[in-house]
């Protein structure tokens, strides 16, 4: 058996480095992270927002420029170090530096950080340039939140797991749509041509009433009043299909995750003794799954008891 081969003093700043800005609970200062990124994300929201009204951004726009500056600097070094660090993330497999900071620089996250600081770089590279459009990438920056919580993630999952309900759904829906949305125009686009001049302006009819209920438009027939009743409630039963699908996917997501740290419970207790590494490990899978103290104590208390009875 060949023995492991010693991390350098390099891979160990690297390897804690990677488990910090990946949120491991075990490291000192990944609480401290979290939240500081945490917050000046919030705060930049914030500021994009207070900078569109005229007056604030009259009074303020020197604030604002070096509030973006000191962020940006902050979100590139953050990037260049998730780029850095990320060589050590598949290194326990085997495989290379490149493979770990690809899979960052090419994933979701990794995109967000890019584009949410590029728009900086463009101003300086084309100062005379009307770039208010890629400012607005800044607004990707909130997405960075996701990444300390797991909410939209197990929105995604959800949807994933239920991808044929939620399939069929839409599909249910483009249907409708295609058959309200011709219905309206062949009875009300006579009488009112400039609201239905086609079949697509219908369509945007349909969809602004499965949304808000109401399509803002006023029939002047008969049979116009009768089909937006009835578009009006299947607006209903569709939002309602579509409801139902993501809330059980959603808490599906939320019970496998407790079966599965169950599951690693039962094995780490199998033996009676809980190691560093061990309890290490529950307290990484808790955080990732977002898990409250109060669950992972009553599934704890749970697996003790259904032990403890086994052995009797």
């Amino acid at each position: 058996m060949t023995a492991a081969v010693p991390k350098s003093a390099y891979q160990n700043v690297q390897s804690r480095a990677f488990k910090i800005l990946e949120g491991d609970v075990t490291q000192p200062g990944s609480r401290f992270c979290e939240v500081f990124i945490t917050l000046l994300v919030v705060l930049n929201v914030v500021a994009i927002i207070l900078e569109s009204v005229p007056d604030i951004h009259a009074e303020w726009r020197h604030f604002f420029h070096y509030f973006d500056l000191f962020s940006v600097v902050i979100f590139s070094l953050e990037y260049v170090l998730r780029v850095w660090s990320c060589a050590q993330k598949f290194t326990h497999e085997g495989g290379t530096a490149w493979q770990g900071r690809k899979s960052y620089i090419f994933s979701f996250y990794g995109l967000v950080d890019f584009l949410s600081t590029v728009p900086f770089y463009l101003q300086l590279l084309f100062p005379g340039a009307d770039l208010r459009v890629l400012r607005m990438f800044r607004l990707l920056r909130i997405f960075k939140l996701s990444r300390y919580n797991s909410a939209m993630d197990d929105m995604f999952e959800a949807i994933k797991s239920e991808r044929d309900s939620f399939s069929s759904a839409l599909f249910l829906m483009f249907i409708s749509s295609l058959l309200f949305s011709s219905l309206i125009y062949i009875i009300e686009g006579h009488e009112q041509p400039d609201i239905f001049p086609s079949i697509p302006a219908a369509m945007h009819w349909f969809f602004v009433t499965i949304i808000s209920g109401w399509g803002n438009v006023n029939p002047v027939t008969y049979a116009g009043v009768a089909l937006v009743i009835i578009t009006q409630i299947m607006a209903i039963a569709l939002a309602a299909i579509l409801t139902g699908v993501v809330s059980t996917a959603y808490t599906t997501q939320v019970i496998r995750r407790e079966a599965t740290y169950e599951m690693e419970i039962r094995e780490v207790l199998a033996d009676g003794v809980v190691t560093p590494e061990e309890e290490a490990h529950l307290r990484a899978m808790q955080a990732k799954f977002g898990m409250s103290d109060e669950q992972v104590a009553a599934i704890a208390a749970q697996v003790r008891t259904e032990q403890k009875t086994d052995e009797q």
